[in-house]
């Protein structure tokens, strides 16, 4: 038997404007840009994670296709005290909030989109029994 997976390393997204991506992630967001190939892909760093922003027209060529198109979705770790923080800074920086929700275990959570449309979430790690 193989041992048990350790969490989750990357997580990705598909984009088509690699630049209005970069302004969201690097600039709104505030996360560390790893590295950026052309309009190929622009990579950052998320706590201990990776998040991997696509150009799907482009990952489909050699040499690694890599993906797929449309909308995803992925979640931030944030903590509970500083949720109320991060909705005022996204709905300072013009970003729609789509839904503020306290899930039956009462942790809480809210959800936006990128400049693509995918939809994006902040919650407390409590919504998983983390810590």
């Amino acid at each position: 038997m193989a041992p048990a997976l350790e969490g989750i390393l990357e997580t990705a997204l598909y984009v088509g404007d690699l630049d209005a991506a970069e302004a969201f992630y690097g600039g709104i967001l505030g996360l560390a840009k790893i590295t950026r190939a052309g309009n190929r892909h622009v990579f950052y760093r998320c706590g201990p994670g990776v998040l991997l922003i696509f150009n799907p027209a482009e990952t489909l060529k050699p040499p690694i296709p890599h993906g797929t198109s449309g909308q995803g979705h992925m979640c931030f770790r944030v903590s509970a005290a500083a949720l109320d923080a991060w909705k005022a800074k996204l709905e300072a920086a013009g970003i729609a909030i789509e839904a503020d929700t306290r899930w039956p275990n009462g942790a809480r959570s809210f959800y936006f989109r990128d400049p693509a449309g995918n939809s994006l979430e902040c919650a407390e790690p409590g919504l998983w029994s983390i810590e």
